[in-house]
């Protein structure tokens, strides 16, 4: 979008690209968390309180992620506006 506009997006716009992928790497981060929590739940038996702390860590970055997907969206969407032809 930038070379056809030629020139720059708003600065807005690449910090909002930035924390959703931010918000990506932290939710694999917790996702991995989760599964390496349920394997060593299998070895060991019963489920244990950690159990739900890893689950709430994952809703939550999963709920970030979420924010940060809709900023993103409505930022481009607005670039976009921008750079079409009057």
């Amino acid at each position: 979008m930038e070379r056809l506009r030629s020139s720059p997006l708003h600065a807005n716009i690449s910090t909002a690209l930035d924390k959703q992928l931010e918000s990506i790497h932290v939710v694999q981060a917790r996702r991995k968390d989760e599964i390496v929590n349920a394997s060593s739940r299998q070895r060991h038996g019963p489920p244990r309180c950690q159990d739900e702390r890893v689950v709430l860590a994952l809703a939550a970055a999963l709920r970030a992620l979420c924010l940060a997907t809709r900023k993103v969206r409505t930022m481009l969407w607005c670039a976009f506006q921008m750079t079409l032809p009057k």
